[in-house]
C-alpha cells in the first residue's frame, strides 16, 4: 500500500514540468516570422523546385533525397525548404 503515495507524489511533481514545456513551445512558435511581406518571405507548400529556384535563386546547399517518398532539402541562408519529389512541403526559418 506504500506504492500509491509514491505514485501520487511522482505525478504531482512532474505535472508542472509538462505544462511549462508547452508554454515554451508556444512562445517559440509565436516568435517565428510569418510567411508574408511583413516577415521573412519563403516558399509555400506546393511550389515546384523550378518556382523556388526562379524566385529565391540557387540554394547554398542541396541535401540529397532520402526515404520513400523521397524527401530532399535546399538550404538557404535564412530558411530551409523541404521537398517531396519536386514539390515544396514546408519551409523552416533558420535560427
Amino acid at each position: 500500500m506504500r506504492i500509491l503515495p509514491l505514485i501520487s507524489l511522482t505525478a504531482a511533481l512532474t505535472a508542472p514540468v509538462a505544462s511549462h514545456a508547452d508554454v515554451l513551445l508556444l512562445d517559440s512558435i509565436n516568435r517565428a516570422p510569418p510567411n508574408s511581406s511583413a516577415g521573412l518571405e519563403r516558399p509555400a507548400g506546393g511550389e515546384s523546385m523550378e518556382t523556388v529556384l526562379s524566385r529565391y535563386g540557387e540554394p547554398s546547399r542541396r541535401v540529397a533525397a532520402v526515404g520513400e517518398p523521397p524527401i530532399s532539402r535546399w538550404v538557404y541562408p535564412q530558411f530551409t525548404v523541404y521537398f517531396e519529389h519536386s514539390l515544396a512541403l514546408h519551409s523552416v526559418v533558420a535560427r
